[in-house]
This record gives structure tokens, C-alpha cells and sequence, in this order.
């Protein structure tokens, strides 16, 4: 109702009758159509709250979890300490979607510069708008497919983070239709028969790309951790560690060199 209303909640919990518009009743009957077919409800707000931030949110990119807000609040504890010894501390962030890791990262590690890469053309469009409404100007976009082509985004990185798509085919029955049928797809799945495609080619790429004293960092899918976990100390990764998510999911991964 706020949204709607423009008074803050404190304001609707003291107001007995709230008069409304008849444009703001035309939004509530379209929105309540909307959410009637399953349609998220940050879509229909147009925007979701991310690490104390508004962003912009659409079917352009996948709507951003709380569960990756817990990663970026890891990264931000590690590199805030690490930032006041250094002077530029250099992060990549590979599928980016709304820019949500991105940006907050950007916001948070004060002179951090932040390249966001994505495959696709639609979610840096909305990263770049989100970028521009929170005045993140230290952010550089870059459209790549991680999986053939890597020359753009090459360099030397503190961080490499990535949410990658994780959701295995197999595991679409589970999914609520709110998801299925508005986060794009590309966002999402990968097959059954490889289903750690993109960690495999991140971490690869990070071999050749992360700085000394740098640290990779994944959100992955809840049931492949310790398959996540040997993949990157196979590759040589050292200090692979393991947490949970507020919900007792393994959900997050950190490795160096």
C-alpha cells in the first residue's frame, strides 16, 4: 500500500480510512490480476529490495534472492578490511542479471571497481538502469558468454563472484509457477547430465585471472555442494569453503589459490 499511496506504513497503520484514487484503484485491480496469475510481486511493484537497496526488476533478469544478499554481506565483511589496505580492490561479477551483486558491492567497498558481465542483452540493459538510479558510476558492463569467450573480461581480480544459472531440468517439478514462468529460463537451468557447466568454466577462468590473495566466490544449488566443493579443489582451489544460508541450505562457496 505504500507503494501505492505514497504514506509510509507507520502512517497507513494510524489512518483509519484511506481514500483512494480512482487511477490508484485501477492499479490495484490491474495488480491484483496480475499476482492472481502468478506474476512476481516485485514485477508488479516494478522493483525489489536488495541489501537495504531499491532496485529496478522486470522479466529482463532473474528476480534476486535473499539468499544472495547473505553472499554479498560474506564478501563485504572479507574485502571492508582488506579495502582500508588497498587502494582499488577489483571485483568480477559473472551473470550479473539486475546488478544486484554488482552494484551492491560497488556501493559498499568504497572505490571497489566492479566489472558485471551477463550473456544477456535485456539484463544489462536493466543492470545499467539500476546502476544509474543508484548513481554507481565505478561499474563497468560487459555482455559474454563465460562458456565461449572470456578475452573482454580478462585481468587480474580480487574477487570473482558468481551466481550462476544451477537448477537442474530435474528439479523444475519442485518450482513455484511464479518462477517458471517469469525469471528467464537462461537464468536458471542446466541440464541433468552437467549441471556444474558454468562453475567449472568460472573457475577455470579464474585460475588465470584472479589476483594473489584474491578469492572466488559461488552461489550454488543446495544439493551439489560437496560435488561443487571437490570440483574446485580438483582444479587446485585451496581453503574451499562451505556455508549455509540463514535456512540451513548449503548455499555459498569461497576458494583461493
Amino acid at each position: 500500500m505504500s507503494h501505492i499511496t505514497g504514506l509510509s506504513t507507520t502512517q497507513l497503520l494510524a489512518e483509519r480510512d484511506i481514500h483512494l484514487s480512482e487511477e490508484q484503484h485501477k492499479w490495484m485491480d490491474g495488480a491484483i490480476g496480475r499476482l492472481e496469475n502468478n506474476e512476481p510481486l516485485q514485477h508488479v511493484l516494478g522493483y525489489c529490495e536488495f541489501y537495504d537497496r531499491k532496485f529496478k526488476s522486470d522479466g529482463r533478469a532473474l528476480v534476486p534472492r535473499p539468499e544472495t544478499e547473505e553472499l554479498v554481506d560474506w564478501i563485504v565483511s572479507n574485502w571492508s578490511t582488506a579495502n582500508s589496505h588497498q587502494s582499488t580492490v577489483k571485483i568480477l561479477d559473472i551473470g550479473t542479471g539486475t546488478g544486484c551483486i554488482a552494484l551492491s558491492l560497488a556501493k559498499e567497498l568504497k572505490g571497489a571497481k566492479v566489472t558485471a558481465v551477463d550473456i544477456s542483452t535485456e539484463a544489462l540493459s536493466l543492470a545499467r538502469e539500476n546502476a544509474e538510479m543508484l548513481e554507481a558510476r565505478d561499474v563497468r558492463f560487459v555482455e559474454c558468454d563465460i562458456l565461449r569467450e572470456c578475452e573482454k573480461i580478462k585481468g587480474c581480480y580480487d574477487v570473482i563472484v558468481s551466481n550462476p544459472p544451477y537448477v537442474r531440468e530435474c528439479e523444475k517439478v519442485d518450482m513455484e509457477a511464479n518462477v517458471l514462468d517469469y525469471d528467464p529460463h537462461t537464468a536458471l537451468f542446466v541440464s541433468d547430465d552437467d549441471p556444474l557447466v558454468f562453475y567449472r568454466a568460472i573457475a577455470e577462468f579464474a585460475l588465470e585471472n584472479l589476483a594473489p590473495n584474491g578469492a572466488l566466490y559461488f552461489e550454488i544449488n543446495q544439493y551439489l555442494g560437496r560435488e561443487t566443493c571437490d570440483l574446485l579443489i580438483g582444479l587446485g582451489y585451496k581453503n574451499v569453503e562451505l556455508r549455509e544460508d540463514i535456512n540451513g541450505n548449503a548455499r555459498m562457496i569461497k576458494a583461493t589459490l
